[in-house]
């Protein structure tokens, strides 16, 4: 094992000339605080890596998605599964060859997370292992809070690290704490506003608050003004190609190119076969949904079972 780097905390983002900004998504918040949920008994933190992009100039980082990583720690010592993050990494990279072909839009590794409030004396030694694990030698190290203590607040901090060195020897590490921001694409955001819209009106049921139940009422989803703009852009593109087959529009030979490449990445089918793909889809996730429901159903049984068993 090797000899333990006391960690160091520098509260402040202007001990370098060029700041790298964090950007994490919110699919990353939600495993992380799952994967806490889920953690062992008598862990006090959950670790894991994080995988996202690097810009052209390196001083923004996007977290797009994560994994979890077993790890055990006792005093100062940590043992992190190497294996399990080598295995897990070649498999993600597998999995986005096959689907998207698109080098632009490969995620690498970009740091890791810890379900910490606080930076410990073993975050240096985990901080090392992923420096070996990045492309430069740089981690992003992502603290979140799931304590929840203050208003169910959940709260992030980013960090990069620097060595202290002394004599070329090193002596521990310096922790700078790096400007961070939640970021979401569309789908994201029509999920993360369903969820709210979802906690909201259970909020409204309870309370019986029929000002917020109007106010939602008058609210467009976010699903429906996405789906609208959807529509408006496939106008405007007929309705572009239809002036120029007329001849009253001159052609654009770039214009043409990126409707050839969005029509090309539409999958050909029958509509005889969309409809039969739509619909075992469809069964798919109703069988889902009554299997969850079943499970709930037999949970708060055997619940009430032992409860009853208990008072007796």
């Amino acid at each position: 094992m090797p000899q333990q780097s006391p960690a160091l905390l520098l509260d402040t983002t202007t001990t370098t000339t060029t700041t790298t900004t964090v950007f994490v998504h919110p699919l990353v918040l939600l495993h992380i605080l799952d994967h806490h949920r889920r953690r062992p008994a008598g862990s006090a933190r959950v670790i894991g890596t994080l995988l996202g992009r690097f810009d052209d100039s390196g001083v923004l980082v996007e977290v797009t998605n994560a994994f979890a990583v077993p790890h055990a720690e006792r005093g100062d010592e940590v043992a992190i599964g190497k294996d399990f993050n080598k295995t897990m990494w070649a498999l993600l990279q597998q999995n986005n060859n096959s689907s998207n072909n698109s080098t632009k839009q490969r995620e690498v590794i970009v740091g890791w997370y810890s379900s910490s409030p606080l930076l410990s004396d073993t975050s240096s030694l985990i901080h090392d292992f992923y420096s070996t694990e990045t492309e430069d030698g740089n981690p992003v190290h992502l603290v979140v809070d799931c304590r929840l203590t203050e208003e169910n607040a959940v709260t992030m901090r980013a960090f990069h690290s620097t060595p202290i060195v002394v004599q070329g020897e090193t002596l521990g590490n310096l922790f700078h704490e790096l400007p961070l921001s939640l970021r979401s694409n569309e789908p994201e955001a029509i999920c993360v506003s369903e969820m709210i819209k979802s906690m909201n009106k259970n909020a409204d049921n309870n309370n019986n608050n029929e000002t917020t139940e109007q106010h939602q009422r008058e609210e467009k989803p976010p699903l429906q003004i996405s789906m609208e703009q959807l529509y408006e852009l496939l106008e405007t593109i007929s309705n572009y190609v239809d002036a120029v087959v007329e001849g009253t529009t001159p052609p654009d030979t770039e214009k043409g190119r990126h409707i050839a490449d969005a029509l090309a990445t539409v999958p050909r089918m029958r509509p005889d076969a969309m409809d039969k793909l739509f619909h075992e889809s469809l069964q798919d996730l109703l069988m889902v949904t009554y299997l969850s429901n079943l499970t709930q159903t037999q949970i708060a049984i055997a619940e009430k079972l032992n409860a009853t068993l208990d008072l007796q």
